[in-house]
């Protein structure tokens, strides 16, 4: 494996990469060329990564005083043209969410990586934990849909991120990569291919920067500077950006858009793996680091005699509900390993019609093949 070259772009390769590494790399390959954001672990590599690496390829770096003007600093970057970026952590985050809003609102293509730790507030700095799952999907106030990415390697850091750039592109919509310590802290091979998609925003000159635009509900962007007469807001607004906040028609038909561009094309975002589930009778669906140890534990529970599976939730929002509910249809359980006190495992139970069983570990440690197979047992016997 070679060592990290000193060029815009890495050329294609095998490298020995962190998972925060992999992820700032990968958002130079998809085009980010601004970032904000303020240090806290366990994320602070991808800032330093950036900073180091910006000057080559002539991106714009600047740590802001805090969490709140990062994310308003990407959001402003985004309505130049640029494809912008932050990182952070659950307090971070917390900071942020007032402003994800207005990106939400507003139609705001912006990536945020959050690589979780253990909470809640200050929590463990530096220790893994799932707890944010539900935080990046309800935070903001009011009725919306967000994506949400979980990578289980470094391999996915990398690949991951340049895929939150290209769906926050192309449904205009914050974009949000939810790893965890582990993975983020995790060093391993990485490959780099040429051969990447890449996705850019819409542009239609003269069309309405808010309006509904064909059938996949998203309007093109104009930017800032190219002559548009451009109207951001976050209050209720029509198709031209006009305040409506007394109408109630326009209230409802913008809500019902920022959700169903998402809903409406949650075929092409959701994206899960399968294991050993063709003749599984217990499924195990799980995400992050916790699905490579639910892989391990399907292997052994298989050397046990016990027809396990796993399903591998790649995209955790919008919620895959289709699949989990057809693999619900043929398992007799489903067990949810997971790094916080059951956040995913309330959607699984939600869309399933088999008995479902939580694993849930809280500790500050990552959650274990025998911590999941134990668990299993246990509740089999019980």
């Amino acid at each position: 494996m070679s060592n990290i070259l000193s060029t815009s772009i890495l050329s294609s390769g095998s490298y020995l990469l962190q998972g925060n590494e992999a992820c700032a790399e990968s958002a130079i390959r998809a085009g980010c060329r601004f970032y904000a954001g303020y240090p806290i672990s366990p994320s602070s590599e991808i800032m330093e990564s950036i900073a180091n690496r910006f000057p080559e390829c002539n991106g714009t770096f600047i740590q802001m005083e805090d969490e709140i003007a990062s994310i308003s600093a990407v959001i402003g970057a985004s309505w130049t043209g640029a494809k912008a970026m932050t990182a952070t952590s659950g307090p971070g985050l917390s900071l942020m969410l007032e402003n994800i809003g207005y990106a939400i609102m507003t139609e705001t293509p912006c990536v945020i990586v959050d690589v979780q730790r253990a909470g809640p507030s200050t929590g463990q700095a530096t220790r893994p934990a799932q707890g944010d799952v539900m935080q990046v999907r309800w935070g903001a106030s009011g009725d919306y849909q967000i994506i949400a990415l979980s990578p289980w390697s470094v391999q996915e850091m990398y690949d991951l991120t340049i895929e939150a750039f290209n769906l926050s592109e192309q449904f205009r919509v914050p974009v949000f990569l939810l790893c965890d310590e582990a993975v983020g802290h995790l060093r391993e091979r990485c490959i780099i291919k040429d051969d990447v998609e890449i996705i850019n925003r819409k542009k239609a000159k003269g069309n309405p920067p808010f309006g509904q635009d064909g059938d996949d509900l998203v309007p093109p962007m104009p930017s800032f500077g190219e002559g548009e007469k451009l109207l951001v807001t976050g209050s209720t607004h029509n198709e031209y950006g006009f305040r409506k906040t007394a109408d109630s028609a326009v209230q409802e038909r913008l809500v019902k858009r920022l959700s169903n561009k998402i809903l409406l094309n949650q075929d092409k975002i959701t994206d899960t793996e399968e294991y050993f589930l063709e003749d599984a009778e217990i499924g195990i669906i799980s995400y992050g680091i916790s699905a490579r140890a639910s892989l391990k534990a399907v292997k052994v529970l298989r050397e046990k005699g016990v027809k396990a599976g796993l399903l591998r939730l790649k995209t955790l929002w919008p919620f895959p509900e289709k699949v989990i509910g057809e693999l619900s249809s043929k398992v007799k359980k489903i067990v949810v390993p997971e790094m916080n006190l059951g956040q995913i495992v309330r959607e699984v139970e939600r869309v399933s019609d088999c008995e479902v069983i939580r694993l849930s570990k809280v500790n500050g440690e990552v959650i274990t093949p025998t911590n999941i197979v134990e668990g299993l047992q246990t509740n089999i016997r019980s």
